[in-house]
């Protein structure tokens, strides 16, 4: 299974911190095992089931999404002279949706949100596995707040960067048309 995380997850080369690196890698080899997706499914299955139609990937908007967060990060720690944890980020910004394993079902060949997936939407279920395999609360904090679920909070800079990444490579996919002027 680990073999298969890094492989979806090149990124996770990027963590610095071996024990963080490790620990991200047993939030999702945990997720694959409970999940009724393979981490081949990832690479095919759309990013989102709210999109009708969605031809871009689980993986290529979960990488997209890290890929922005680090491009972000790294402008304003320069532009600003901000003190941003890079490895918090990068974890985060890889663990934000390991929770949406959980929240898959595939009824009559198709893929669908199971009832606990309704009851429980992913940011909650992935701050769970990420308690469970010890991730520092920078980290839960980044997956708790990445989605909807956090607007009512404060955020860090890196989960700011990490909220933001997200949907801006979520927002231009969301509606059948994007305005084009």
């Amino acid at each position: 299974m680990r073999e298969e995380v890094l492989r979806i997850w090149p990124e996770i080369e990027w963590v610095k911190n071996s024990e963080l690196k490790e620990k991200v890698i047993a939030c999702w080899e945990y997720a694959l095992e409970k999940s009724v997706l393979s981490a081949e499914d990832l690479e095919k299955i759309p990013f989102s089931l709210l999109i009708d139609n969605c031809d871009i990937t689980f993986m290529n908007h979960k990488r997209t999404c890290v890929q922005l967060s680090v491009d972000i990060a790294k402008t304003m720690a320069a532009n600003f002279k901000m003190d941003i944890n890079m490895d918090y980020l990068i974890a985060g910004a890889i663990l934000i949706d390991v929770g949406k394993l959980l929240e898959y079902e595939i009824v009559n060949g198709k893929l669908g949100t199971c009832r606990d997936g309704k009851l429980l939407r992913h940011p909650f279920s992935g701050v769970s596995i990420a308690d469970r395999f010890d991730l520092p609360f920078d980290v839960q904090h980044i997956i708790a707040y990445h989605s909807k679920e956090g607007d009512l909070g404060k955020r860090t800079v890196e989960s700011i960067i990490v909220h933001h990444a997200d949907f801006v490579s979520f927002e231009p996919f969301k509606d059948a048309v994007t305005l084009k002027v």
